[in-house]
């Protein structure tokens, strides 16, 4: 059934291009919404550019010789209008007029009271207005076009039970056909990670990856000393690890709370195939600068100087890694200091990646989950021949208030990405860090 779709200035914001995602149903948008995002137009921020290009859009769709007050046709079949109401709206309730998010409201009361033959809906990202909807009896959705939907990667292991002949098959040959498991193919993706249990005795098991050009089980890849002195301590480390050192995975997205060692393995597969292999040029290493609580202001010094308090998580691990292994001490935790220098680590914030082309790089983005489908989509079109993008975050941990677990860029690309063969998985869920940051990591 054909509705009115109303929409708020988040919506826009969000996604430019959301006036053509409604299918052949009517999309409206009042004129407040307009002022709104006429606020934005001058920020050099993606919010900056959208606004813009929300700007454009509509001045295209408006007719020769006529204007959006009236509907408009536009592309996938439905149409256009811009809300224009006679007189400034008074609420005929006790919320504050002055509010364009109540202005906005009385404009969607309006046009279901006017449209009356059609149901009326207003789409808005705002939980909060959504619930102020709610209480004047307007119904409310979020725009659901950039979001997950039944997130299927809290646990990404596969258990599969097989006889005991076909694990000593899988030992002797490093590899399984699947036609000998009880494995269905058609709901495996890609590179998925699967644990292989021995039906007689449970204890008995061994760690895969569904190669979906075979359609077998393949074994992991991963040294026994590991990658720069740092060794996986669980199954879901081991199979990242494995992923990490595969070049023919050029995107990975790494999920995990606190302290599970997302970053950690990241950074030292990167090092192994940079600095030691010498298969990529350079390691990249990029982060959102998106403070955690209320914000200390203007940073003094360089560019440097200011950029150190955000990419300190880096340096941390960096120290780590060179401080760990056989032989090495804390003496050792600056040795990574010549390769910065050298170009050879680069550290440096995603606020400087647009335009880049980025071949045969290792690319780390830690705390992606604070970026949106957009600017995720930019990092990974920034990959040139021979590079390797890798996602890392915890979506229950995000910090800016224009995304959530479902809407941010990190949740979107393991989801949309989890039927290609280029794109791998996993899922961290025990912490290592320490017993401790597990304990509050789990209770807090």
């Amino acid at each position: 059934m054909k509705k009115n779709y109303v929409l708020d200035a988040n919506v826009l914001l969000h996604d430019p291009l959301s006036i053509f995602k409604f299918e052949d149903n009517n999309i409206i948008i009042p004129i407040y919404v307009i002022e709104e995002i006429d606020k934005f137009k001058h920020e050099s921020t993606d919010r900056g550019r959208h606004a813009r290009m929300i700007a454009r859009t509509l001045d295209d769709l408006r007719p020769e010789n006529g204007s959006l007050s009236e509907p408009v046709d536009i592309r996938g079949g439905g149409t256009l209008w811009i809300a224009l109401p006679r007189k400034r709206h008074q609420l005929p309730v006790g919320l504050e007029e002055a509010s364009l998010d109540h202005l906005i409201l009385q404009t969607v009361i309006d046009i279901r009271s006017a449209e009356g033959a059609l149901p009326t809906v207003f789409v808005t990202m705002d939980t909060n207005l959504r619930i102020r909807a709610d209480a004047l009896g307007l119904p409310s959705q979020t725009y659901e076009n950039p979001r997950v939907h039944n997130f299927d990667f809290e646990h990404s292991v596969v258990e599969v039970d097989v006889s005991p002949d076909a694990i000593k098959t899988f030992f002797d040959k490093g590899h399984l056909s699947c036609e000998k498991t009880d494995l269905d193919v058609d709901t495996v993706y890609p590179n998925a990670s699967v644990m292989l249990r021995n039906q007689q005795s449970h204890n008995h098991t061994a760690l895969a990856r569904f190669d979906a050009q075979k359609q077998a089980l393949v074994a992991l890849r991963v040294p026994r000393e590991g990658c720069m002195g740092v060794r996986p301590r669980n199954k879901e480390q081991t199979f990242a690890l494995d992923l990490l050192l595969d070049d023919s995975v050029q995107l990975i997205s790494l999920l995990g709370m606190a302290g599970t060692g997302k970053t950690l393995l990241a950074l030292a597969a990167a090092l192994q195939r940079t600095t030691v292999d010498g298969t990529y040029a350079r390691m990249l290493v990029s982060r959102p600068i998106m403070p955690m609580g209320r914000d200390l202001g203007f940073l003094p010094g360089d560019i440097d100087d200011k950029l150190n308090p955000w990419m300190q998580p880096i340096f941390d691990n960096l120290e780590i890694i060179f401080s760990s292994g056989p032989g090495r001490s804390e003496r050792d935790a600056r040795s990574y200091m010549p390769l910065i220098e050298s170009g050879m680590i680069q550290v440096e914030p995603l606020t400087y990646i647009r335009g880049r082309s980025l071949p045969r790089q290792f690319l780390i983005v830690d705390e992606a989950q604070n970026l949106t489908p957009h600017e995720v989509k930019t990092i990974i079109t920034r990959s040139g021949e021979g590079t390797k993008v890798v996602l890392t975050g915890d979506p229950h941990q995000i910090d800016t208030p224009y995304v959530d677990h479902a809407s941010n860029g990190l949740s979107v690309v393991a989801q949309r990405f989890k039927g290609e063969a280029v794109a791998g998985h996993v899922t961290l869920t025990k912490g290592e860090r320490s017993g401790l940051a597990e304990l509050a990591a789990n209770l807090l």
